[in-house]
Parts: C-alpha cells; structure tokens; sequence
C-alpha cells in the first residue's frame, strides 16, 4: 500500500510558476513510476508528466514548461510548472506506482 499526499496548487496569474508536490509513504522504493495528471472540469483526465528510472515524459502541451523531477529522500516528486496559461486551470493528480492522491487545484487567472 502506498499513500500519496499531493500539495502546492493554488491561484496564479497567467505566466506565473507552481511548485506541486507528490509525498508518498507505505511500500515505497526508488525508481518507481510517478505520473502526474490534470482533470479540468467536463474533461478527461489527461497525463501531464511521468518520471521512472529510465528517466521522464511529457505531454506536448507543457515540454518546456513543466519539469518533474523527484527527491528520493523525502519520497516526494514535484511538478515544477513555468509560464502557466488559463488553460492549464484543473485539478493535479498524482499516481504513485498504481496509487491515486486527492488532487490538488491549479487556477490560472487571465
């Protein structure tokens, strides 16, 4: 069992940066699969980013903006996310190996 814990989001005006972060604890070890992923409101939820041992992913829509990176110490990956558009309004959600957090919300003012 895992137990993923996500924080960081709130309100940011349009071109502004967000740190999330992902914690995790129960059976953890380095390497595992992280994913981040976004649901907007109506909408699927889509991936955003992925970090294993081979190294990380992105959606097309945020390369070059967004860099997931992890901290095997604290059992935490972040979602570093710069130049932050209206679009990119919805809530983040963490996947640890098969294991979902809560969410946390993201808004984008214009």
């Amino acid at each position: 069992q895992v137990r993923v814990v996500e924080s960081g989001g709130g309100l940011v005006q349009a071109g502004g940066s967000l740190r999330l972060s992902c914690a995790a604890s129960g059976s953890i070890f380095s390497g595992q699969r992280v994913s981040w992923y976004r649901q907007a409101p109506g909408k699927q939820r889509d991936l955003v980013a992925i970090i294993t041992s081979a190294g990380t992913n992105y959606a097309d829509s945020v390369k070059g903006r967004f860099t997931i990176s992890r901290d095997n110490a604290r059992n935490t990956v972040y979602l570093q996310m710069n130049s932050l558009k209206p679009e990119n309004t919805a809530v983040y959600y963490c996947m640890w190996s098969a294991y979902w957090g809560q969410g946390t919300q993201v808004t984008v003012s214009s």
